[in-house]
């Protein structure tokens, strides 16, 4: 979203969890913790789908773009929250501001898609196993993956450049990070038509691809029915992972950016904090809890980590 000031001053206060010194020294380190964690877990599995010519699959294909999206979203946010959690001044410039409301938008739309199209990898797979290889080619996977990637930063870059937000003091934002729906709150123009535009984003980006995969696992929990208990099972554990992940980013996105709007005089002290602690469970939280939701999962991802480490199970 592109930011302009009026106001002298050019940098934005993050006003973080507490200003308790003890506090904030814990988050750091905890913080910390979820950030290699998240790495290592993420990378492990871009590294263990490339090296292993058994998941070179449409499936993989995409966790393998989820675990780099995933990548992208955490470090967009965690690196910059580690500084201000052990330093004694929590600002941010505006045009570093604008940089991270801009990627955090644009991976988030990104990733809702990308989940949707797992869903529909999995609905063709399990209603149509004889059509798989003819309608999830190569090409197709590659198609989609970049339209996913090009109409998400459209949708994102687009209406920001049309609709700047002019912002005045207080010049503080009650959060952690420069998220869109906290940094418009300090808006000082008329900024009906940002929410009008953040309501319509997050339905292209968040509600439209949730609609999909809703759709298609609908398809997908008929087809099951019909075969028999011994497949039954098999072919549901497929989609297990995928519908956790699906449960844990949509619930909490749905809660940030389709939450109720409110004007920006008025007290959202509640409401931001809420905001808040919901972010870090979709900014940070999840994805550090997908990588572990994938490989215990799915066993052709548990096999090759025993595998590839030796692990006696």
């Amino acid at each position: 979203m592109a930011l302009t000031n009026q106001t002298i001053d050019s940098d934005l206060i993050l006003l973080g969890f507490t200003d308790s010194r003890k506090i904030n020294f814990l988050l750091f380190f905890i913080f910390l913790i979820i950030y290699v964690v998240t790495m290592y877990g993420n990378s492990l599995i871009i590294c263990i789908i490339l090296i292993s010519r058994h998941l070179h699959l449409p499936m993989y294909f995409f966790l393998t773009n989820l675990s780099f999206i995933d990548l992208c979203n955490i470090s967009c946010a965690v690196p910059k929250l580690l500084m201000d959690l052990i330093s004694t001044q929590r600002t941010i410039s505006l045009i570093a501001c604008s940089v991270q409301v801009f990627f955090l938008l644009w991976i988030g739309a990104n990733e809702c898609m990308l989940l949707a199209l797992m869903a529909y990898d999995r609905y063709v797979a399990i209603c149509h196993p004889l059509h798989y290889a003819m309608v999830i080619r190569w090409s197709v996977c590659y198609w989609l993956t970049a339209f996913v990637w090009t109409f998400s930063f459209l949708i994102v870059f687009l209406p920001s450049i049309a609709m700047p937000v002019t912002l005045c003091y207080p010049n503080e934002v009650n959060h952690f990070l420069c998220e869109a729906v906290a940094v418009i709150k300090l808006a000082c123009s008329n900024i009906r038509n940002n929410d009008i535009y953040i309501f319509f984003s997050g339905f292209i980006s968040l509600l439209f691809p949730f609609l999909i995969i809703i759709v298609s696992y609908i398809c997908i929990i008929f087809s099951i029915l019909k075969i028999s208990s011994a497949g039954r099972s098999k072919a549901f554990s497929t989609c297990t992972s995928h519908i956790t992940v699906v449960a844990l980013y949509f619930g909490s996105g749905m809660i940030t950016i389709l939450g109720p709007s409110k004007d920006a005089s008025s007290d959202q002290d509640a409401s931001s904090d809420q905001e808040k602690y919901v972010s870090v469970f979709y900014v940070i939280i999840s994805p550090m809890l997908n990588p572990f939701i994938y490989s215990l999962n799915n066993r052709d991802v548990k096999r090759t980590i025993v595998k590839l480490f030796h692990i006696k199970m």
